[in-house]
Parts: C-alpha cells; structure tokens; sequence
C-alpha cells in the first residue's frame, strides 16, 4: 500500500482498515501487549504484527486489503494482446480471447494465462473505451459524457413540445382506438401550459390546437398558465418543421428551435411528464394498455380521456413538489407575479393557429361543407360568389367566411346549431353508414342462393382494407 493515500480507498477498504485498527488500538494507544491483543480479538499473532508494521510505515491505508490483480504478473506483452483482442471489432468473449493468447503465448514462449487472468485484464478496462470500441461514438455520448441540464431562468421563457402515444384505449364509434398525446410544458417550472388528445398520426393541427390552449388563459383559476413564449423547443418531426409553424412563429414573435437529430438528453424534461402520464395516470383507467395488451376493457371516450388529464395536471401534477424544483410547478410558474405578454385576441389567434381553410362557392341555399349547409344573411349578396372558409376541425357547426382576404361574415348549420360537431365525427358516421349498406345488401344476396341454384358462388360485399387508388376527377366551376 505504498503511496496510497487514504482518499484513495474504496468505502469497504476503508471499512476494513478502521476494523483493524480498532483491533490494534489497545496496543497502540494504551500500550497493551500485541500478544494480548490479537488473542482477545482471536487474530494470528503473526497477523496482527504484520498489521502493526504497516500501520506504521502507511498509516490507516496501510491497514486496508491490496486488491490481487493478475496483470501484475502477465507479460506486460501479453497484456498487450489481451486488451487489443478485447477492444477489437466484433467483440470476442473471454473464452475466445483465451484460447488465441494461449495460442501466442505458445509461440513466443511466454507463460500461458488462465481464463481467471484474462477476465480480470480485460474488466480493468475503462468501461468508457470498451463502449467506444465496439458501439462507437454515439453510445459513448448517451451514456458516458457529461451532460449539462440547463433551466430557463423565467417562466415562458422556453417551451418545449412533443407527442406520444398513450398506453391506453379510448372508444371511437364504438371501436377501441389508442390516441395521442401533444403536451407543451414549460421548461422553469415544469407546467403544463397546454396539451391536446387526439386520434390519428401526430400532424401540425395537434400541435396548434396544444398552442392555443397553453397561449390562451383557461376558464379554471387553478390553470394560471398562459402567454406567448420566447423560445418554442422541438425536434425535426414533419409537424414541427411545417410551413404553418413557422408563420405562426414569426407572427407571434417566438423562435422555434429544433434539438439535434437523435439527441433525445434535450428533450429529457417532457419525456419525465409522459412518463408520469404512463406510470401514474393512465394505470387508474379503463382500458389501460400494459405491454401492448389492454389490462382492461376500453370504456372512456375521448372527451372523458381528456377531462382526466385536465384533473390530474391541474389537480395533482401541478400542485405537488417537483423533485428537481423543491417546489410545486404551480408555484414556480407564479413566482411571485408577473403578467406574460399575450396575442391581441381570441379570433386572431384561432385563426393563425386552428382554423383551417377551403375554397367555396355561395350557392343559393348557402354554402356546402362535409354535408352540412350554412347559412348567414350577409351571403344573399354574395351567391355564385368563390369565397374561402375557415373552420375548427373540432366543431364544424360554425365557419367563418372571407372574400377576397376580407372577413365576411361567420355561417351557422342551422340543423345543428345546439350541437357540437367535430370533422372525425362526420368522417366516423360515414364509414358506418356504408357499413350498414354492406350488411343489408349481403342479407338480400344471399337469398338467390335460395331458390337460384348457380355454379358460381355468390361473393359478398366487404369494406375495403385499404384506400382505393386516387383517380383524377373532373372538377365542375361551382366546386
């Protein structure tokens, strides 16, 4: 233990060395018999007199075990050849890396190694250099280089935004669907400004429809998260990269930022909160999904999917001590007051961010959309007129008409005025009502069976697995 210095050691050496001293205290601090003293703690003689001389020459480090290592007595040549075998591509096991060193070691005349040896070389090796070696550089940064967890100084000042897919099923017509989750949170205080569930592959509309909740203020006085950001965080998916999002960006006055392509360490902060969704939330639920199998049967709808993520963030997430924080998302958002900055109105921004726009024509009973008709008295003066429509996927009961970039007017389907409809309804309504088609004219084929007996089989209708080929139709002036 020469030149080991006490710092030096493991927490077991220095277990083991204060162990020994406490063994040799009586002959050192109160001048006890070394021959007593290892007799009363029932230590060789011989033992505790080697133990005293090294206390002497190194002090307490000197009482701690030297790891036997057989590198010490290895041809450092062939210590060589082991590490190099070791750190070679593709990796060799131990077994493999054995038998080629006895193989050399035959050759150049020096003394063979066991497998013990080898596997006590090899295990020397920085655990680092090995990931190099044989997984390359990326596994080395993901899980040996240092990483610096930046937070932003003030609230809004960073947002981050990201989708997942939840581990559970919602029913959607009455078929169990897995949704998406779009969340925004805010990189100070964790909150949750705004979020969106949906069906369907994660697209530029989630993300907007998440903005536009997490910038608006909320009716709930416990969901005081609102505001513009300075920074929008986001990776390079095509919703992200989109043209839209990047006028909204600009009209808004915020940067977008996208991480580095297969970095996931910067978005490490979002990736905890849908982590919480999965381990805590989502478990409580019906239809919960675990590993890829409903643990129980589908029962929620969307609409109560999202009203239980509305409770758990505001109730619990957002009330509770954050780990990291030592404080409550809720409280670090506060702080101790202070007013965001904000878009100028509501319909500025639904129409920046959600509304999505179509060209159509007035026709004399209104304007037609998805198999609704709309109506507005300002559009008696504007029939046989093009004109473009905004909409709210989300309830098509109500667009807003413009003609020629000039806001018009905002038209109603006066059969559904009380009602809230959204486009994945209509869309979900369409492909069962073709179901049901379907089964009546199977049911009436059928009976030819009856009573015309034929050779060839009567084949019945099915619905399409897949969409049909695209075909180019003729488009009329009044579409």
């Amino acid at each position: 233990m020469d030149g080991v210095a006490l710092t030096g050691l493991t927490d077991t050496q220095r277990q083991q060395a204060m162990a020994r001293f406490e063994i040799l205290r009586p002959c050192i601090e109160e001048g006890v018999p070394l021959t007593r003293a290892a007799h009363d703690a029932g230590v060789a003689l011989r033992t505790a007199q080697r133990w005293l001389s090294r206390y002497r020459a190194s002090g307490l480090a000197g009482l701690a075990r030297t790891p036997r290592t057989a590198v010490r007595r290895t041809d450092p040549e062939l210590v060589g050849l082991i590490e190099a075998l070791a750190l070679g591509k593709p990796r060799r096991s131990l077994a493999s890396i054995t038998r080629r060193v006895a193989h050399v070691a035959a050759q150049q005349g020096w003394t063979p190694v066991s497998y013990s040896t080898v596997r006590g070389i090899v295990t020397a090796l920085d655990p680092a250099m090995l990931t190099l070696a044989h997984d390359g550089a990326v596994a080395l940064r993901d899980n040996y280089e240092l990483v610096y967890r930046r937070r932003s100084e003030v609230p809004n000042a960073m947002w981050q935004v990201d989708h997942t897919q939840l581990d559970i099923l919602v029913l959607h017509a009455d078929t169990p669907v897995r949704p998406w989750l779009t969340v925004v949170l805010d990189d100070h205080s964790r909150a949750v400004p705004g979020y969106t569930v949906g069906l369907g592959a994660p697209s530029a509309l989630n993300t907007s429809l998440a903005l536009r909740q997490a910038i608006w203020t909320k009716s709930d006085p416990s969901w005081p998260m609102c505001g513009l950001p300075e920074v929008l965080y986001v990776d390079h998916g095509s919703d992200f990269t989109s043209e839209h999002l990047t006028q909204v960006a600009a009209d808004l006055k915020f940067q977008i930022v996208h991480s580095t392509v297969a970095r996931p360490q910067g978005r490490g902060k979002i990736e905890r909160f849908f982590g919480t969704i999965t381990t805590e939330l989502l478990p409580e639920l019906p239809g919960h999904l675990a590993h890829g199998r409903p643990v129980t049967p589908a029962a929620l709808t969307l609409p109560q999917l999202d009203e239980a993520l509305a409770g758990f963030i505001t109730t619990d997430y957002h009330q509770r001590t954050h780990p990291e924080l030592k404080t409550s998302p809720h409280r670090a958002w506060v702080g101790q007051g202070w007013l965001p900055r904000m878009p100028v109105d509501l319909d500025a921004l639904d129409l920046l961010l959600v509304w999505v726009a179509k060209p159509r024509m007035v026709h004399r009973d209104g304007i037609h959309f998805q198999g609704l008709r709309y109506l507005s008295p300002t559009l008696a003066a504007y029939v046989r007129e093009p004109v473009t429509i905004r909409y709210d996927p989300r309830d098509i009961t109500e667009i807003r008409v413009f003609h020629k970039d000039r806001f018009l007017c905002k038209a109603v389907s006066p059969d559904h005025t009380a009602e809230t409809i959204g486009l994945s309804d209509i869309q979900a309504a369409r492909r069962a009502y073709r179901r049901r088609l379907r089964e009546q004219i199977n049911e009436r084929i059928t009976v030819v069976t009856d009573y015309l007996p034929t050779d060839r089989p009567v084949t019945p209708l099915t619905l399409p697995t897949t969409a049909p080929p695209a075909r180019r139709l003729r488009a009329y002036h009044e579409d």
